[in-house]
């Protein structure tokens, strides 16, 4: 397959089907996507029953295109990770890896507008996010939880509301940032700098106010970020943790033991926000997506330099602070049940607490007029019971 080829093939996938978000090709299987978070077979010509290993060899090498580093990388590390663009029709993020000494890619499919806050329907507390001038913000989740997509929103309500310069080390660069009230220079890993340490330590000597770092992945790269956000700067980053307490954890998790009580101490200073999210199946099919939104005050700073405890979880104090527009994940549910997005067989599936989840939608059913339920725990027709 020649890179025209493969260039018709991937346009052909994408118009076959709404809500492709991946594509996927593996040695043994026919091309697939992935619509709405389930995995399917891609039905475009030519229907390939399976793919050998050749085939997928040479799709991977049509998208590396000869580039030494990444074929270092893949032969070195057994997986590379690159950006494949079609002319102006389309952009992927790629990941090409070994598996049982074949090759696999996945190539997520990059949206060509940059989100807005509102466009995604995100909670408005986000765009206080955008005000802030120094410290952390992190944005935590699963790989495809939509990460990426949220920061985007956030840099744009930077850029629309603020004259700022704002340096961005991506990996690889997704959304193009038209320039706007503020200047963006987007830099790619690869191409633009060697790793997140030294492209972060090159960032500081560009005069940004705004650092977006793509992940935060090692110990250098968050002590570098710390060290940042100390110094007047506003860093954003990622995480691939499920909530705020995992984050934490994951940060101190880098350190040494010893060394445990001064990073706690620093990260307490410099967290302003901690997003975390997950995309759960809507009803209508699709996913939704729902938020844990914690902030910055003196109960989560103490509960960072102190740990938790039963009288300071960060469940606690998310939830006591949901007038200030945080929400943990079980209220972000809730409310996604109330406006009949999910069932609630998923919102007592994804929430944390179980027992309390169950008592809210029995409470929250018997509210909406929907049903009642007796002490057996049968369901009684509401409606019959007014007659």
């Amino acid at each position: 397959m020649k890179r025209p080829e493969l260039d018709a093939l991937l346009l052909a996938i994408l118009e076959s089907s709404p809500g492709i978000s991946d594509i996927n090709f593996s040695t043994g299987r026919p091309p697939q996507v992935e619509a709405f978070g389930v995995l399917k077979t891609a039905d475009v010509p030519p229907h390939v029953l399976k793919l050998s290993a050749y085939q997928t060899e040479r799709i991977a090498l049509n998208i590396i295109n000869n580039e030494r580093r990444l074929l270092n990388e893949l032969a070195k590390h057994g997986s590379c990770d690159c950006a494949y663009m079609i002319s102006e029709r389309a952009r992927f993020r790629v990941n090409i890896f070994r598996q049982r000494g074949q090759i696999s890619i996945v190539m997520r499919k990059a949206q060509s507008d940059v989100p807005t806050i509102q466009s995604l329907g995100l909670p408005v507390i986000l765009k206080e996010l955008a005000k802030e001038k120094t410290g952390l913000i992190l944005v935590t989740g699963a790989t495809g939880s939509g990460k990426t997509t949220t920061l985007a929103a956030i840099l744009d309500e930077i850029n629309r509301s603020q004259s700022v310069h704002v340096v961005t080390l991506e990996d690889p660069i997704e959304y193009i940032h038209p320039h706007k009230r503020s200047t963006f220079n987007q830099r790619e890993l690869g191409a633009d700098f060697d790793d997140f340490p030294s492209g972060l330590r090159a960032a500081l000597r560009q005069a940004p106010k705004v650092i977006l770092v793509g992940e935060m992945r090692d110990r250098a790269t968050v002590e570098i970020a710390m060290t940042a956000a100390e110094t007047g700067h506003l860093v954003l980053s990622t995480i691939h943790t499920i909530n705020a307490g995992q984050s934490i954890n994951r940060i101190l998790g880098m350190f040494e033991r010893e060394e445990e009580q001064q990073i706690r101490q620093r990260v307490s200073d410099i967290l302003r926000w901690v997003v975390s999210q997950r995309l759960l199946p809507k009803v209508t099919g699709g996913r939704a997506l729902v938020q844990e939104i914690m902030g910055s005050n003196m109960r989560t700073r103490e509960a960072i330099a102190l740990g938790e405890g039963d009288d300071r979880s960060f469940y606690n104090i998310i939830e006591d602070s949901e007038t200030f527009g945080w929400c943990t994940f079980d209220q972000a549910i809730l409310r996604a049940f109330e406006q009949s997005k999910i069932t609630d067989e998923t919102a007592l599936l994804y929430s944390t607490n179980k027992a309390k989840m169950s008592r809210y939608i029995d409470d929250l059913k018997k509210r909406m007029n929907l049903e009642s339920v007796d002490t057996s725990g049968m369901k009684l027709d509401t409606q019959s019971l007014a007659r």
